[in-house]
């Protein structure tokens, strides 16, 4: 909050310096031909904004949230505390949801970005074109179940297309999805953990030996398991293949 708070402050110093100069602050000319340009200022104060809210973007707009949750769930099942660590798992996590993401991005480049670089776009249209990649994408990859929740809740609905549904439907309704379908791949996968536990446990009681953690007998047997299964590759792969990457 305080990092939002200091840039603000800065941008606000900028334009009133920028004012005192006689250059022009926050505005907004219109073209002959009807275009809109913004000013310096404005543009920095809308990058600003855009990079304070890049991590909610990636959280909700991304197969972020699916990815790290099953990965947390799954180094809970195998017992391991912080190993593999925070580090890893979000590193692991954001270079599986670009490898997802990057038939996605790839068409927000080709039809929005690239454009608007160049100049072919304007800034308003260029929105509304990568507004509508991702309302594809999210669409794509939300339960039909909580978007119709979502859409009651709201007051709105049914929808024509996917392009129909506003954002402020759509994200929420994508996120529960996310988290729904998260916690289902992270019940199958701490099932047979939880076997392995049992099992052991039962062996030990049976052993009279009570003082022995069974967590700490389990953790070799389930770690063997892991490895003989391939267990990482198993679990990207399955990942990845929930939302068609590649296709």
């Amino acid at each position: 909050m305080m990092r939002v708070l200091l840039t603000l402050a800065l941008i606000v110093a900028t334009s009133a310096m920028a004012q005192a100069q006689g250059l022009p602050a926050l505005t907004l000319d219109t073209t002959d031909g009807g275009a809109t340009t913004y000013s310096l200022s404005f543009q920095i104060l809308i990058l600003m904004t855009a990079l304070t809210v890049l991590p909610s973007i990636v959280l909700g707009m991304s197969a972020f949230t699916r990815i790290i949750i099953v990965l947390s769930i799954l180094r809970q099942a195998l017992g391991t505390q912080q190993t593999p660590p925070n580090q890893v798992l979000i590193a692991m996590a954001l270079f599986l949801t670009f490898f997802i993401m990057q038939p996605t991005l790839t068409e927000l480049y080709d039809t929005t970005a690239e454009p608007y670089l160049a100049g072919r776009m304007e800034a308003d249209e260029a929105l509304s074109t990568g507004g509508a990649v991702m309302k594809g994408w999210l669409v794509e990859n939300t339960r039909q179940n909580d978007l119709m929740m979502f859409s009651e809740l709201a007051g709105t609905g049914p929808y024509a297309s996917p392009q129909d549904v506003p954002f402020s439907v759509l994200l929420p309704a994508f996120m529960t999805s996310e988290l729904k379908t998260a916690f289902q791949i992270g019940f199958l996968l701490f099932l047979p953990f939880l076997v392995i536990d049992m099992v052991i446990a039962s062996i030990l009681m049976a052993l009279g030996m009570m003082m022995l953690s069974p967590m700490l007998v389990s953790l070799p047997f389930k770690l063997l398991l892991f490895v003989l299964v391939d267990g990482w590759a198993l679990t990207v792969g399955s990942l990845a293949a929930t939302y068609g990457a590649g296709a």
